[in-house]
Order: structure tokens, then C-alpha cells, then sequence
């Protein structure tokens, strides 16, 4: 039995894919991190469970990535090229492709190749394979021509196979196909016929690719909507001899022959496959499972914006364009028995019942399977019920908890959710608090006067829940303004996008004082400064010393000259902070959380004017409290750092500049700010200048030592 479950788009960015789809989508050394090349410019590594990208790189304008990115497992960085011979090797603190190392190659390449346990592997469209470190140490070597001129090389795939790289490729000529196989260890180049000209009309569409014992599993999905296996020997008797492959037939009429965007086909295990094509039943383009043991369509699932018929797969995750986004579809694939081919596995018994199966497994000898049943069965009958006995309370919680929440009041689902927080955890602890969440949030919405923000709370702070898990979450608390919620969240979820990020920062800027005085937030983060502020006023400053330093007048800066004509009212109001300290512990609770620079810019953007001032004085007041102490840091439990703040100055400046600066008192802050910058600046560079001295009188006071000492040398004289 197979199933495809809820697909989810790893990004609200459309990817630059041209009329052949992507390049490719390949698995980075973070099992949860892939890299997707587009077919124009741009690299972008995705982390799947984050759902978002963490980091873009992209060539130059003219140039053009005609290889799809790949990840050294043996390194940890990334190569991609570009125009057929320029291979670029980075990591991810790397931002620029134009300033990482550069090699230029002697020949155009098709395809670079990494799998765990071996170097990368570079296939030439002359079809020759050369080693990653092989050609960076001779990039300009001469590489041979494996295949003839009208040859074209149409996939291409590595496997490791006992430890041993073995890169298989297909070429086409004339509408007859050939398989080369190469293996490393051996270094031999075995050469196939798959597919004579003459003996079939229909023209392969697809190509995937397993390994099966001694046998490389090829499969094709042709134009005539047949699917076929062709079993390759990894160890050929006569590598030197071309050979005809025998091909069987798989699966008939998978897909319809009037697919809109063309097929793919992909294979999940022994006995499954994924489609992608317009099933013959339908005329919209489906992904479908098949079980090509007992010829069962097991899944499908529609897509009606369309796919460049492109389909990845690793681990349980299937990949795919769907209309301009990447779409994740998790899928499950079973053992394969006819009972659940058919449909009709049972999932659930009696556990005081032990009956045996009604389905075996075919490839199994029934004999053997009923052995190993009565004899495992009578071992494990007791410990199994001692179990269910243990965990009979934990899932009897859950459940009344479940039911609970579909019509008991908040106050009863609070006393179940008591009763079964207090139970000791099982293995599906997790899953259960997502039932209980989502069960939580479909009532919220369903009825607008339910909102369980007790029970909500205790969720979040079982560390389990993440944005990705309940994304509905955060949205009901902006609808119920619960700013207490979104502290939490904020503090919690490491995944939030950051469109609610910002969409949070503005409710927590235009939010009346009223309200945030009854809120019950955690004001850990802020430190109290009205001490410092009382003995501020206790003393006159005649005069302003920045940092321990007095800056010179500069006659001929126009900043100055505004500054003198409009200072900031008091000293006062920039050693208070212009904000309540409820208010500012929520704009801590923003500055702390994690974002990307290029998908934040644009939604700050849409913050109000006299919102971004605020939020600008309240950060040139840390900044400055921040610089008033000798560490750089703040007091306080988990204050902002030195760091956060500067960064959220220069975001909220790059998205908001032509509008802040118009604004006086904006501008003033911005002046008051750029002085107070620049006289660090000057106390830096006089401290830089007085760290080089005290070096070289640390050095002219060494030497002056070293003159009383005296070596003995011994020379030998041969």
C-alpha cells in the first residue's frame, strides 16, 4: 500500500525556470538541505522541514549555469558550471560566485556527479569521467571522445555499488539508444544497445535508475505509454563487446499520450513507482503511484497548475515544479502484498486478538512465514500487554482530551489538558500534541468566540510545536491581538517566515499602552535604567562626551550645522528609552528571531512611518546603553546584542531610507546617530594607535633583554 500525503511549497519565491524546467534538485550533506538550480542564473539551498531558503548565490548578469549545482560530501561545499566549461567551487559564507575559485575547463561538461563515499565525478559530453581532484589539479588536461559525433548524452546517473562508484549514462543516435556503464574500481567502459530504431517506433521520454543485487534496474517510460525494465549486469562478462539488452514490460497505459508538459517516472522501491503525466482516466496532469508488482494504481494526486515534468525523490520526499514554485509530496510505500495492492489491509485490530495475517508476502515462502509467527507470538504476547497496560492511561488522556475539544468548555479542555500533560511521555507524544493543536485551531476558527489561550500557551511551552507544525497558530493570535502569544511564538519557533515576523513588529509598534498594561508579558529582557537616569540628572554636563571621547568641531559638515540648528530636545530623551518596557520587551522578542535578509527587506517596507521612527529610536537608545559599557553588552536576561541591533538599524534604513529621511525628527536621530558613530570611530582608531605602541615597546623591551643572553653553537667539520 502507497500514499502520497499534503504537499507543502518549499518557497514564496518563484524560481527562475526556463521552457525545460530546472536543472536539478540534489541532496546536500545535511540530509534536510537540498540545492535547486534554476536554468537561468541562480543556486538556492533549501532547508526542507524550515520550508524556507537559506542562502541564494547566482553568477553574473550573462552568464549562464548550464550544470546543475552539486554538494562535496567529502568538503561540504558546492560546485556548480557555468557557460559549458567554468566550474565554481564555494561554501556558505561565500556571497559573491564572481569572487570564489575559478577553473576553466578544457571541454564542456553535462553533468557533475557526488554521492556519499566518493570524490565528485565530472561526465564530459564527449562522455569521457574524469575525478574532481584529478582535474583541478590539471584543469586544461585533454579529454578524450568516448562517443561518437551524433551521439547525445540523455541522462546520467551514479550509484555506489560495494563501496565502488559505478556512472551509468544514455546516449541517443538516430533513434537508437546505448548504455554506457563505467566502473571506477575496475576502470572498465562497458557499452549496450537498449533500443534499435527499427524495432520500436515510440521514442523514450524518461529515464530512472536502481540498484537490485547484481543488476542495475533501468526503467523507460516511452511515448507509446508503456513503462519498461531493463536489467544491466554490474559485472559484465566481456566488457570490450557491445551487447543487446532484453527489456520487459513494466507497467501499460500508466499515462495518457497527450500529456501537456511531458512525463516522468521514478522509482520508490522494489515494487513502486511515481508518474507524472495525465492518467488515462482524467485529462489534468496527476502524480500517481503505481505497484508494478500487482499492476495497481495506488495513489494519485492532481496538479492543476501544471509541472515542467521534472520529478525528484530522496529519502521519502518527492520533489517537483509545480506552476513557478517547488513543491514538496512526502509519500509512504509499504510492503508490497496483494491484500494492501487491492485496498484492503487492515490497519487496526483488537489488541487482545493475535490472529494470523491474512496476506503473506509472495516472495516469501508461506511456510516459513507462519514459523516465524506462532514462534514470535508466544515470546512477545506478555511483554506486548504489559505495554498496552502501561500505556492504556496515556492514550485514554489523549483521546478524552480529543473529544474535549470538539464541544466541552475552555475551562474543562484546560483540566484535560492538565490531566494529560501530567501523564509521563509516550513515543507518539509528538504526534499527539499536533492533534491536539489542530484541533485547537479548526474549533478557533470555526467559532470566533473559542480561543483557549491557556491551553495555547501550555502547548508552546512544551518545546515541541514549530511553526512549520501549526502555521495556523500566530495568525489566530494576530486576529485576537494577544501579544503574550506572540512573545512566546517568537521566542519558541525558530521557523517563522518573515512576513509574520514583520506583520508581529507593526502590531507591536501601533499596539496603545492601555492594552500592553493588561497584558501579562515577560519583561525579562528589559533592564530597568531609571537609576541610571536619575544620576544622569543629578550631574551637569557642560558639555557632550561621546564615549569617553569629545569629538572636534567640523566647521564644514553639514550634518553639524543641522544638528546645531535643530538638537535633540533634552540629554534626557536619549537616555530614557521611548518606549514602555512591556513594549520593549516584545521588540526584543523581534530582534532576537531569525530572519533572511532578502525575503525581510521587502515587508518592512510596508511599515508605517511613524512606526519606523519609533522603532529607530528605541534601537539608537540600546545602542547607545550598549556602548556606555566597557563589554558592549546590555544587562538583563537574554538582552539584544550589540550585533542584532546594528543589523535591524541597517534593515529598517535600507528598506525605509527616502522615507525616514523627510520625516525632521527622523532625520535628526539619523544625524545624531551617523556623529555618534563617527566619534567612536575616532576613539577607536586613537585606541588602535596606542595598541601599535605599547607592541613595539613591548618589542624594543624583549630585544634590550635578549642582549645579556649567549648561545653555544657546535660545528662539525666532516
Amino acid at each position: 500500500m502507497a500514499a502520497l500525503e499534503e504537499e507543502f511549497t518549499l518557497s514564496g519565491v518563484p524560481l527562475g525556470s526556463g521552457p525545460d524546467g530546472l536543472l536539478g534538485v540534489e541532496q546536500s550533506d545535511k540530509t534536510d538541505q537540498f540545492l535547486v538550480t534554476d536554468s537561468g542564473r541562480t543556486v538556492i539551498l533549501y532547508k526542507v522541514s524550515d520550508q524556507k531558503p537559506l542562502g541564494s548565490w547566482s553568477v553574473k548578469q550573462g552568464q549562464v549555469i548550464t550544470c546543475p549545482a552539486v554538494c562535496n560530501f567529502q568538503t561540504g561545499e558546492y560546485i556548480v558550471v557555468h557557460d559549458n566549461k567554468v566550474l565554481r567551487i564555494w561554501n556558505n559564507e561565500d556571497v559573491n560566485l564572481d569572487k570564489v575559485f575559478k577553473a576553466t575547463l578544457s571541454a564542456d561538461v553535462y553533468r557533475i556527479h557526488s554521492v556519499q563515499g566518493s570524490e565528485p565525478l565530472v561526465l564530459f559530453r564527449s562522455g569521457a569521467v574524469r575525478g574532481l581532484e584529478a582535474l583541478l589539479a590539471e584543469p586544461q588536461q585533454k579529454i578524450e571522445t568516448v562517443i561518437s559525433n551524433d551521439e547525445m548524452i540523455k541522462w546520467t546517473k551514479v550509484f555506489m555499488i560495494v563501496k565502488h562508484p559505478v556512472l551509468i549514462f544514455i546516449t541517443e543516435k538516430h533513434g537508437n539508444y546505448f548504455v554506457y556503464v563505467h566502473m571506477f574500481h575496475s576502470h572498465t567502459l562497458s557499452k549496450y544497445t537498449l533500443l534499435h530504431g527499427q524495432e520500436e517506433k515510440s521514442v523514450i521520454q524518461n529515464f530512472t535508475a536502481s540498484v537490485h543485487r547484481k543488476f542495475i534496474s533501468l526503467v523507460t517510460l516511452t511515448s507509446g505509454r508503456r513503462i519498461y525494465e531493463t536489467l544491466i549486469p554490474t559485472h559484465p562478462k566481456d566488457p570490450e563487446t557491445s551487447q543487446v539488452l532484453v527489456r520487459t514490460l513494466l507497467l501499460k497505459a500508466a499515462v495518457s499520450g497527450d500529456a501537456r508538459n511531458g512525463v516522468a517516472v521514478s522509482i520508490l522501491d522494489h515494487d513502486h513507482i511515481a508518474v507524472l503525466g495525465t492518467l488515462p482516466s482524467t485529462t489534468k496532469e496527476c502524480l500517481s503511484v503505481w505497484n508494478i508488482k500487482f499492476q495497481t494504481l495506488q495513489a494519485s494526486k492532481e496538479l492543476p497548475q501544471g509541472t515542467s515534468h521534472q520529478l525528484w525523490y530522496y529519502g521519502e520526499n518527492l520533489f517537483m515544479l509545480h506552476g513557478k514554485f517547488l513543491t514538496v509530496i512526502p509519500y509512504k510505500c509499504e510492503v508490497s502484498s496483494l491484500a494492501g495492492a487491492l485496498g484492503k489491509l487492515k490497519h487496526s485490530q483488537d489488541p487482545d486478538t493475535h490472529a494470523v495475517p491474512h496476506f503473506v508476502n509472495w516472495e516469501t515462502p508461506q511456510e516459513y512465514e507462519l514459523e516465524s509467527w506462532n514462534s514470535e507470538t508466544s515470546k512477545r504476547i506478555l511483554r506486548t500487554r504489559n505495554i498496552e497496560m502501561n500505556l492504556q492511561p496515556a492514550i485514554s488522556a489523549s483521546k478524552q482530551l480529543l473529544l474535549a475539544i470538539k464541544n466541552d468548555t475552555e475551562k474543562h479542555i484546560e483540566v484535560e489538558l492538565r490531566k494529560f500533560l501530567a501523564i509521563k511521555q509516550t513515543p507518539d507524544f509528538h504526534t499527539i500534541i499536533g492533534d491536539i493543536i489542530t484541533g485547537l485551531l479548526g474549533r478557533c476558527k470555526a467559532e470566533p468566540s473559542f480561543y483557549p489561550r491557556n491551553c495555547l500557551m501550555q502547548l508552546i511551552q512544551t518545546h515541541v510545536l514549530s511553526y512549520s507544525l501549526c502555521p495556523d497558530l500566530m495568525g489566530v493570535a494576530l486576529e485576537k491581538t494577544d501579544v503574550q502569544l506572540l512573545q512566546l511564538c517568537l521566542q519558541q519557533f525558530p521557523d517563522i517566515p518573515e512576513s509574520i515576523t514583520c506583520t508581529c513588529l507593526q502590531l507591536f509598534l501601533s499596539i496603545d499602552d492601555n492594552s500592553l498594561h493588561e497584558a501579562d508579558i515577560n519583561t525579562e529582557s528589559v533592564f530597568d535604567y531609571s537609576s541610571t537616569i536619575q544620576d544622569e540628572k543629578m550631574e551637569e554636563a557642560t558639555e557632550i562626551i561621546e564615549n569617553g571621547f569629545k569629538p572636534e568641531e567640523d566647521n564644514y559638515s553639514n550634518c553639524g550645522k543641522e544638528l546645531k540648528e535643530k538638537p535633540l530636545k533634552t540629554t534626557e530623551e536619549t537616555t530614557s528609552s521611548p518606549v514602555t518596557p512591556k513594549r520593549a520587551a516584545l521588540l526584543n522578542a523581534v530582534l532576537h528571531s531569525a530572519y533572511s535578509e532578502a525575503f525581510l527587506v521587502p515587508h518592512l517596507k510596508d511599515i508605517p512611518a511613524q512606526h519606523t521612527t519609533l522603532f529607530l529610536r528605541y534601537l539608537h537608545f540600546l545602542y547607545l546603553k550598549c556602548s556606555a559599557n566597557a563589554p558592549m553588552t546590555l544587562p538583563g536576561v537574554h538582552p539584544p546584542t550589540l550585533n542584532q541591533i546594528m543589523d535591524w538599524i541597517c534593515l529598517l534604513l535600507d528598506a525605509n531610507f527616502t522615507v525616514v529621511v523627510m520625516i525632521p525628527e527622523a532625520k535628526r536621530l539619523l544625524i545624531s546617530l551617523y556623529k555618534f558613530v563617527k566619534a567612536q570611530i575616532s576613539v577607536y582608531s586613537e585606541l588602535n594607535k596606542i595598541e601599535v605602541s605599547f607592541r613595539e615597546l613591548q618589542k624594543l623591551n624583549q630585544e634590550k633583554n635578549n642582549t645579556e643572553l649567549y648561545s653555544i653553537e657546535v660545528l662539525e667539520l666532516i
